[in-house]
């Protein structure tokens, strides 16, 4: 009908893909951060004092680096997926009201119109 507003065909479902999709690759991270922290541990317990250092000094320290940007960045994900999981419970509450209220102005409406033609 002219003048309302047409509901998205599905739009949860590209939130609902979405949040799939991050909670993948959220996933993925926190392996690669667990994995790495794995790694640096045997790097660090494996390698006598004597031989950490230089560049085998400067890899380890990356490896420290790197495996708390993925740990942060894992947490941050996890973060972002509650917020939008949030965000799609809200959407679909709403969405559930508004069907509520456009079945109501329907009867209304029905029941205006066999006022109407009596």
């Amino acid at each position: 009908m002219a003048g309302q507003p047409q509901a998205a065909p599905r739009g949860d479902t590209s939130l609902e893909q979405t949040l799939e999709k991050t909670e993948a690759v959220a996933a993925d991270v926190q392996r690669a951060s667990d994995n790495l922290a794995v790694v640096n541990t045997v790097l660090e317990q494996e390698l006598p004092e004597d031989i950490q250092v230089g560049e085998v000094a400067q890899a380890i320290e990356h490896t420290n680096q790197l495996e708390e940007k993925l740990a942060k960045s894992a947490e941050t994900l996890a973060e972002v997926n509650a917020a939008l999981s949030e965000e799609i419970e809200k959407r679909l509450e709403i969405t559930a009201q508004r069907d509520e209220s456009e079945a109501e102005a329907e009867k209304l409406k029905a029941r205006i119109r066999s006022g109407a033609s009596d």
